[in-house]
């Protein structure tokens, strides 16, 4: 019976080699635990020798309850001048007290003469003293050979000789690590059958037969493809880190290389069917999020556009049948369909994407004019894909009922800089709400932002609410930069109340109008969206008197 393929996950230990990856203790414990509910079997928590915080987070662990992980120690084998028992590294790893210990060593003859200082001899003693000093404990050994496929195109039966020392030491586990990330996945495939055939059919090895494991990186952008090719060849053990993460171009990814076997081969997996497999775009996205990396929306499988529909004649066919163009159900993933509403979409991108935030077209707007209203406004600056908000208004403001909650009557923004004084940025807005024409003013640390206290200095004592909006992201985009100063520029904001969160745009050759427009456009959203407007418009019971301290310019 062919054994179950069994995943173990590096992302606490390798993945946060990535550079802008840092995990506090606090981070390193929660993303253990998000993993151990997940199913994961094996999670390496970190190099206890060579750091505090891993000696620390190794105490920690010891203290918690594992559903179903197996915590492993990592390190390297001793150095050339110390005896295991002295050896400070070998030391601290069984200290850990994790029931799996992953030890590496050097395959490759660059690394033992050039980098070590040592010579073959004493390179393969250091792997079978430091791997027999650890299975004395009693502890599981797995053993990562370092730089496995450049050591054995530079010397085969060397790099072999280093497996079987591990080996023959008391290692069960060999796992073969293109360190560098450069093999093609045909030359690996043919490594692995050689090395299985070599080794497993040595006359001269003795006791249990090994799991062979595969661990890549992904400088080729081959890492998941040569894991699961390696899979196909007969490994068993798969080492990878959550989104990839890792150093230079990162590691497998443990979510794709997860998703694939599940769904795409008839392997058994440990986790047991591949663990929750829905909740697979969750435990992406949360690793992400404690790791303070903005989630990869390209991502296969679990990227927000993952399974995203732009093209029109996608859209049409997705319409009728959702498989068409997705390889995959996305909820088997814990993901979902979306269809991207933008000038390379026809009537039915328009249509179901408006379904899809909860809008009926019928009675308010033929599909085939608000597609066509899309293309036009695309045309002249606007992304709506980027912008939702702004298309959930482009829609409110067709239907019958619909009332601007206000309007912009105009506005001056100053900015001056003189010698011996900070910059001042000020803004003078009259807005007209329910027939009154407010006037107010504002300082701020910038244009945009003397605007938006100006605007919301209006408007506050209709809609208190807006209080609790707040603009977290500003982005700007030049689009024809051929025109230099005097480019078209799109203004993108994103605006959250606490609860939720939507973005909005504007479009126009001067920024500060693009960024009024987009302004604009996030306050009605969050007025809409609060329902603020009917009770405006029924309840009718605010006054001038009530509006006046509110509107009344201060500081000028």
């Amino acid at each position: 019976m062919d054994r179950p393929v069994t995943l173990y996950d590096t992302t606490l230990r390798d993945g946060t080699q990535g550079e802008n990856i840092t995990l506090s203790l606090a981070d390193k414990l929660r993303v253990a635990r998000m993993l151990d509910e997940y199913g994961m079997p094996y999670i390496e928590g970190g190099w206890p020798g060579s750091n505090p915080k891993d000696i620390e987070f190794f105490r920690e662990a010891r203290r918690m309850t594992w559903r179903t992980a197996k915590l492993a120690a990592f390190g390297s084998t001793r150095h050339r001048s110390n005896r295991p028992e002295d050896d400070a590294n070998l030391r601290e790893l069984v200290a850990a007290e994790t029931p799996v210990v992953t030890i590496f060593g050097k395959s490759w003859l660059l690394h033992v003469t050039e980098v070590l200082g040592a010579t073959p001899q004493e390179n393969l003693d250091m792997i079978a003293d430091s791997v027999g000093f650890v299975v004395g404990y009693g502890r599981e050994l797995v053993y990562d050979a370092e730089h496995f496929f450049d050591g054995y195109r530079d010397d085969r039966d060397y790099a072999l000789s280093t497996l079987r020392a591990a080996r023959e030491a008391g290692a069960r586990t060999l796992v073969l690590c293109d360190t560098n990330g450069g093999t093609l996945t045909n030359e690996l495939v043919g490594v692995v059958a050689d090395v299985q055939a070599a080794i497993d059919g040595d006359p001269e090895a003795a006791g249990a037969p090994v799991t062979w494991g595969i661990h890549t990186h992904n400088d080729a952008e081959l890492a998941v493809a040569n894991s699961l090719a390696a899979v196909a060849a007969g490994i068993r053990h798969v080492q990878g880190t959550i989104n990839g993460y890792g150093e230079r171009a990162g590691n497998a990814n443990m979510v794709s290389i997860l998703a694939n076997l599940a769904l795409k081969t008839d392997h058994e997996l440990v986790p047991s069917g591949g663990g929750a497999l829905d909740g697979l775009t969750e435990l992406s996205r949360s690793v992400a999020e404690i790791a303070n990396v903005n989630p990869n929306d390209w991502q296969p499988y679990v990227g927000r556009s993952a399974f995203a529909h732009k093209g029109g004649v996608h859209g049409a066919a997705v319409a009728k049948v959702e498989r068409s163009y997705q390889h995959i159900d996305p909820a088997a993933v814990g993901n979902q369909g979306r269809l991207v509403v933008s000038e390379l979409g026809g009537r039915a991108n328009t249509r179901i994407r408006a379904e899809q935030l909860g809008h009926q077209l019928e009675g308010v707007i033929d599909p085939k004019v608000l597609s066509d209203l899309v293309k036009q406004l695309e045309s002249e600056g606007l992304a709506f894909e980027g912008a939702e908000a702004s298309f959930e208004l482009l829609i409110r403001r067709h239907q019958a009922d619909y009332v601007a909650p206000f309007r912009i009557v105009d506005y001056t923004c100053l900015v001056e800089q003189r010698a011996g004084r900070e910059l001042l940025a000020e803004a003078t807005v009259k807005v007209e709400v329910a027939g009154e024409v407010l006037h107010t003013a504002a300082d701020g640390n910038g244009p945009v932002n003397a605007l938006d206290a100006a605007l919301r200095k209006a408007l506050r004592a209709f809609y208190p609410q807006l209080d609790a909006v707040h603009l977290y992201d500003y982005k700007v985009r030049i689009l024809d930069g051929d025109s230099a100063t005097a480019a078209k520029t799109r203004v993108i904001i994103d605006s959250t109340d606490g609860t939720r969160e939507w973005s909005t745009m504007g479009s126009d050759t001067n920024i500060i109008a693009a960024s009024a427009i987009a302004l604009a456009d996030s306050l009605e959203y969050a007025i809409w969206k609060s329902g603020a407007e009917l009770r405006r418009r029924d309840e009718r019971h605010f006054t001038t008197a009530s509006v006046t301290p509110a509107a009344t310019p201060t500081g000028r």
